[in-house]
């Protein structure tokens, strides 16, 4: 039985997650943390330690908290899953160097759908046959990192080709500043909305002459994160490595 605790459990994902894992035969909820305690729940990882035995943290918090966290509880001989995007390449270097030295898992994962990896792994495909693309994200308007962390992996993937995505492209400027959205991996550019609604979607567009292929993922629901997180959880809980991306263990 996997003994998992979940960051962020007031949270709607933390919620989902909760439930997800009680109805889950082979993993028991060792406890519920989250700044707004409710009686039910610790208010930090170190005070939730000191109390229960913690297999695995499931951390959907802020990247504010998310790196103390995973800190934390590579130090102290916890597994982690992070689902948290916003932490910069510097952090996540950070935590892989401190995994493999405590011998400790952790998995980190931009996107926890397994449409929208699907999605990146597609686009990822795509982009050895095209010379231009562009990326939009799309997500509620609650979410305070752009772009979303998706979307960076997904131009980090398809930058894998070394493709130059603005091939052909004549000299731009910008009548309004960032209309172009921001410029990331192989020029492909990156476009944010944050608009209620939303949950999260992304579209990747390819062009080349005569022709545009879009490839769009839509999540409608939280719970479609959860087969994702189950699935992430039970890899962390048999290995000791790092992973970062859902893909790389399905």
């Amino acid at each position: 039985m996997i003994k998992v605790a979940v960051c962020g459990a007031c949270g709607k994902m933390g919620r989902e997650v909760i439930e997800a894992v009680e109805a889950d035969s082979e993993m028991k909820l060792a406890a519920g943390i989250d700044l707004l305690y409710e009686g039910r729940y610790f208010k930090t990882v170190e005070s939730a330690n000191r109390e229960v035995e913690i297999d695995v943290l499931v951390d959907f918090t802020q990247p504010k908290s998310i790196f103390e966290n995973a800190k934390y509880c590579l130090n102290n001989g916890i597994k982690i899953v992070i689902g948290t995007t916003g932490l910069s390449g510097g952090e996540i270097a950070e935590l892989k160097e401190l995994s493999a030295e405590k011998g400790v898992g952790c998995l980190i994962a931009p996107n926890f759908s397994t449409g929208a990896v699907l999605m990146m792994k597609f686009a990822q495909q795509a982009a050895k046959y095209f010379d231009n693309a562009e990326i939009i994200e799309l997500h509620h308007n609650q979410k305070k990192d752009a772009p979303s962390g998706t979307a960076i992996k997904t131009a980090q993937l398809m930058a894998e080709s070394g493709t130059d995505f603005t091939a052909g492209n004549c000299p731009e400027t910008e009548t309004v500043a960032g209309a172009r959205g921001g410029n990331s991996y192989s020029n492909i550019h990156i476009h944010s909305v944050r608009i209620p609604g939303y949950i999260a979607s992304q579209e990747v567009l390819f062009g080349a002459p005569g022709q545009v292929m879009s490839i769009r993922h839509d999540s409608m629901d939280r719970k479609c994160y959860m087969q994702g997180v189950l699935l992430a959880v039970k890899h962390v809980f048999s290995t000791n490595g790092f992973v970062y991306g859902l893909e790389n263990i399905i």
